[in-house]
């Protein structure tokens, strides 16, 4: 099974790219988030492969990097989702949006990529719930994932709080998530008022 390729950008389609492999041109499968970080045509990539063989095919899936490989694993083991949505989700989210959505509950987050209904939605934050604590390195989730766990029952309040107020609960619980990791003993209220500050800055 191929794992890895690294060679030259041939070209780029809807969808997936041609990379140049001494000669050999591989046809890879990628989100557009990987598409968008490629460097021009002629550039030098190196992507981690997901193959997968079917009786009818045999299809290479390239990832920018280790964390977007692991969080297409998580989606690919929900029922309902296969290669091509998964793709589709990682296209329309980053890993960090997937873990917060999966996190927070908000499964409308999911609605935003092609092939995902809202009962498609739920069923992904269900059934990743409590899965995706160690993906990658993202700091972000030391909040929600054990390590300061003073911090969860605020993290719950301020997310609530700022969905009350019109936010998405990704939107809500990524900014939340920053404020608590900078300032971990802080109050509620604080909190509240640092994650608007934070949203009205643009930071997230």
């Amino acid at each position: 099974m191929i794992a890895k390729l690294t060679g030259s950008l041939d070209s780029i389609y809807e969808g997936y790219i041609i990379l140049d492999v001494n000669g050999v041109g591989y046809r890879v499968f990628c989100s557009t988030g990987t598409i968008g970080k490629l460097p021009a045509k002629g550039g030098q990539v190196s992507l981690m492969i997901e193959t997968q063989v079917r009786e009818d095919h045999i299809h290479l899936i390239g990832f920018i990097d280790i964390t977007e490989q692991q969080t297409f694993g998580y989606l690919s083991t929900v029922q309902g989702v296969g290669a091509k949505v998964a793709l589709a989700i990682l296209s329309a989210l980053s890993p960090k949006d997937i873990q917060m959505a999966v996190m927070t509950g908000d499964g409308k987050a999911f609605t935003r990529a092609n092939g995902v209904g809202p009962k498609l939605g739920v069923r992904i934050v269900t059934e990743l719930k409590g899965k995706l604590g160690s993906l990658g390195t993202n700091e972000d989730m030391v909040v929600l994932g054990g390590g300061q766990t003073g911090t969860a029952p605020v993290m719950s309040e301020a997310v609530s709080a700022l969905v009350n107020l019109g936010y998405s609960r990704t939107e809500a619980g990524l900014t939340v998530a920053t404020v608590l990791r900078q300032n971990p003993d802080a109050p509620i209220g604080e909190v509240i008022r640092l994650s608007l500050k934070e949203i009205g800055k643009g930071n997230v």
